[in-house]
């Protein structure tokens, strides 16, 4: 087992009220178990689970989708909720070989059961100080397993690290040069700019101009981050970077002040017709 683990000085905050909203509904659907029945009787070899609902697994969730279209290799993606997870029975198909965690590590003893069932390398991101209970000890662990958990570092900006720097990325298609174009650099300077907005809230540090706005904003959409009910998921997230504006001090304006203002259905319209 490989653990990347970074300590910050622990900060004690009250607990933080939750319920379940009336549209969450249960993420181990037909259509999801449909879904990885089809990804095993292809051997699709890799698999990328992010939490839902949350924008930084949803961001992770895009970078993932960006970086296996990029290389043109099969990967399936899906939703994981905490409310009624997905099982190791339904993932541990034929073929898998590569299964990402995305800002989430599993219940206890998940990610560990699904790489005795399979061939796959599990590797996991987090940045909560609450998974570190969660974790099995190296001793009952195998080297398939791999958590980067980083208490100082959002998932979504240690996820987007992570593909950005793969070394197949690095190599061009025909093998004879560099070819990092994941993102362009008009694009890349956007990404990394919302994720610090994410990772501000994601932290509790509430640093960024207007991110108490943002976060208030943005809780309305997070029904949008099921890519089995919402297939046009990532389109949006990457309409949402393109269409941000930022002001002159390189602070983001767009993204909070349009989902202040406008409903969810507006929203939802808006970005159909930018597309």
């Amino acid at each position: 087992m490989a653990v990347y683990l970074r300590r910050s000085r622990w900060r004690v905050y009250p607990p933080r009220r939750t319920t379940v909203p009336g549209w969450r509904r249960s993420l181990r659907s037909d259509a999801a178990l449909e879904a990885i029945a089809k990804a095993g009787a292809v051997r699709t070899p890799c698999l990328a689970l992010y939490n839902y609902p949350s924008f930084s697994g949803a961001f992770s969730a895009l970078f993932a989708h960006l970086f296996h279209s990029r290389l043109n290799l099969p990967c399936l993606i899906l939703p994981f909720s905490s409310v009624v997870p997905l099982r190791v029975d339904d993932l541990a198909f034929d073929g898998l070989k590569r299964c990402y965690f995305l800002d989430f590590i599993g219940p206890r003893g998940f990610a560990l059961e699904l790489s005795r069932r399979t061939a796959s390398e599990i590797i996991c991101f987090d940045h909560r100080k609450s998974v570190l209970r969660a974790m099995p000890s190296a001793e009952v662990c195998t080297d398939k397993v791999t958590f980067r958990v980083d208490l100082d570092k959002s998932s979504s900006t240690a996820a987007y690290e992570y593909f950005m720097s793969e070394p197949e990325l690095v190599k061009s298609v025909d093998g004879t040069g560099v070819d990092n174009k994941l993102l362009d650099q008009k694009d890349r300077d956007r990404v990394e700019l919302v994720l610090k907005y994410i990772e501000d809230g994601d932290l509790r540090q509430w640093r960024m101009p207007h991110i108490r706005a943002f976060n208030m904003g943005i809780r309305d959409w997070t029904s949008n981050m099921n890519c089995i009910s919402n297939p046009r998921l990532f389109e949006q997230v990457s309409m949402m970077i393109h269409y941000s504006i930022l002001n002159a001090s390189g602070h983001i304006i767009y993204i909070p002040l349009v989902f202040i203002v406008f409903s969810h259905f507006m929203i939802t319209n808006l970005i159909s017709i930018l597309l």
